[in-house]
């Protein structure tokens, strides 16, 4: 699996470098300090601000992008994005630019640790918080100081990701229920990945973040049986929640309904019929597809690009409608 991982990141990267025909979107790759831990590479995606002198095409999802060229507009909203266990920013490419288009910045992390390089750390979920809370305190203050309404942020988790949000917005996990989940079903693919996962060598501590989210989209979420009764009596906030009917690594009943019944306010829920797990990351050009099937290729008959089309656009809106001045 790492080497596969490893292939689509290669693939990814390789894809990279190309001429952008316009400007409105700026996109740049910042290092995130993480107080004595290495840094955040973290992706952010805003609107731009004219042409740049050069630009940037990510051809596998025809993204036209102005690196480094000046944001438009001030007291933006932000969202931040947390991709799922062994991903990267790379994972939700199309997702974060169609929420620049409309208006928003955009941070997406790779996660130091849990990535498609490296995944020594990708059960130490208190070091995922501790670097969603950095990305969120480094781009509302530093970054581009005056761009970001602190009063305005959003998040988008996938699968392990969901987790990192939730926690992030004060949710308190009882992680005591892993031990009877996972003796119940030893075969699900969190249950591996805990079983293979070195103990951690100190109590697990789950950072907030140092500002207030003020809605969340939740797809597919990870660990989910760990939100029990007023587990999630502080998101009071819009909460979208997303759920793939085909869903074999995080089958239903154990992830997705565990944090609708928990949430104290009823969330936007969108089942999708026909979609599997990794339907929510962006649709695969077709060379990556032909070397990593297991994550591109979806049920027969889904189309993951035209559900993508309609995933954005609900996000859209619910975001713009969440977090207006």
């Amino acid at each position: 699996m790492r080497s596969l991982q490893a292939v689509v990141l290669v693939f990814l990267v390789a894809c990279l470098p190309a001429r952008a025909e316009n400007g409105s979107v700026g996109f740049v790759v910042i290092a995130v300090p993480n107080g004595t831990a290495a840094p955040v590479e973290t992706a952010l995606w805003y609107p731009a601000e004219g042409a740049a002198p050069r630009a940037t095409r990510l051809d596998f999802f025809s993204q036209d992008l102005a690196p480094g060229a000046p944001v438009r507009g001030r007291n933006l909203p932000l969202i931040v994005i947390s991709h799922g266990t062994g991903s990267s920013f790379t994972g939700h490419v199309d997702t974060a630019l169609a929420l620049a288009q409309a208006g928003f910045v955009v941070a997406a992390p790779t996660h130091t640790g849990d990535n498609t390089r490296d995944r020594t750390g990708a059960a130490d979920l208190g070091a995922r918080t501790r670097q969603f809370a950095a990305v969120v305190e480094h781009v509302v203050e530093h970054w581009n100081p005056g761009a970001v309404n602190p009063d305005r942020i959003g998040a988008f988790g996938y699968s392990a990701g969901d987790f990192i949000v939730l926690a992030a917005a004060g949710g308190t996990p009882d992680r005591g229920r892993v031990a009877a989940h996972c003796a119940a079903n030893p075969d699900f693919f969190d249950c591996r990945l805990i079983a293979a996962a070195a103990p951690p060598v100190a109590p697990t501590v789950l950072t907030r973040a140092p500002h207030a989210l003020r809605a969340l989209v939740v797809a597919a979420p990870a660990l989910g049986f760990t939100f029990g009764p007023g587990s999630l009596a502080e998101l009071t906030m819009p909460v979208q929640l997303w759920q793939a009917e085909e869903d074999t690594i995080l089958p239903m009943p154990h992830y997705a309904e565990p944090v609708r019944s928990a949430l104290p306010r009823p969330p936007e829920f969108h089942r999708v019929a026909g979609a599997g797990h990794f339907d929510f990351m962006a649709p695969c050009p077709e060379g990556l597809a032909r070397v990593a099937p297991a994550i591109c290729v979806g049920n027969p008959g889904f189309e993951r690009a035209v559900f993508h089309a309609r995933l954005n656009a609900e996000m859209v809106r619910f975001m713009t409608d969440a977090l207006r001045p």
